[in-house]
């Protein structure tokens, strides 16, 4: 189960990272008012967070030149409220990526993925994922994929649209942004 702390003054993006260096195996995400969340991550989670970054990968890799950039779970970004949220997976179109400063690469990238993906695991409460999804898409993203395992389901959001629900598919395309990209829903489902 995540675990929410309040220090008494939110922490900077230098002291979350200090605290990550030594509290290793634990994720940490701020909220905007400066709340820390702890999400320790299992082993089934992190396979299935594996699963979806390969494919992802695998699709971005497929296109030459490749469209944008590929991260994973260990990935911190700055959003515009103040929020430093960690995707489970997630795309940054290649010119936002390349427009940042080689310091903003190496901190918290100071933007919003184009794409981001959240797998449900017994740490979160669906309503926690889905106050991050709507979070994701308020702060830019095109397109927020959350993924239920227990619930076998898939839940889309995109800016100015209600959510797509689907529970019934093995693939979901996400046109656009991701133009010919079909996520295998299977390995991330078992």
């Amino acid at each position: 189960m995540a675990l929410t702390l309040k220090p008494p003054k939110p922490l900077t993006d230098d002291e979350l990272l200090e605290f990550s260096k030594r509290n290793p195996g634990l994720q940490f995400e701020r909220s905007a008012t400066g709340e820390l969340v702890v999400t320790p991550t299992g082993s089934d989670a992190g396979r299935r967070n594996a699963q979806l970054a390969y494919q992802l990968e695998a699709w971005n890799r497929s296109r030459s030149p490749s469209l944008g950039v590929v991260f994973d779970s260990s990935t911190g970004f700055r959003m515009p409220d103040g929020a430093l949220l960690s995707p489970d997976a997630s795309w940054v179109r290649r010119d936002r990526w390349e427009g940042l400063a080689p310091a903003e690469r190496e901190g918290f990238a100071p933007l919003c993925p184009d794409v981001v993906f959240e797998i449900a695991s017994t740490s979160n409460t669906r309503p926690e994922l889905q106050a991050k999804m709507r979070a994701y898409i308020s702060n830019g993203a095109q397109v927020a994929v959350l993924i239920d395992p227990q619930g076998r389901g898939v839940e889309i959001y995109r800016l100015g649209r209600t959510v797509e629900v689907d529970q019934h598919s093995d693939t979901i395309s996400l046109d656009p942004p991701l133009t010919g990209f079909a996520l295998t829903l299977v390995p991330l489902m078992e």
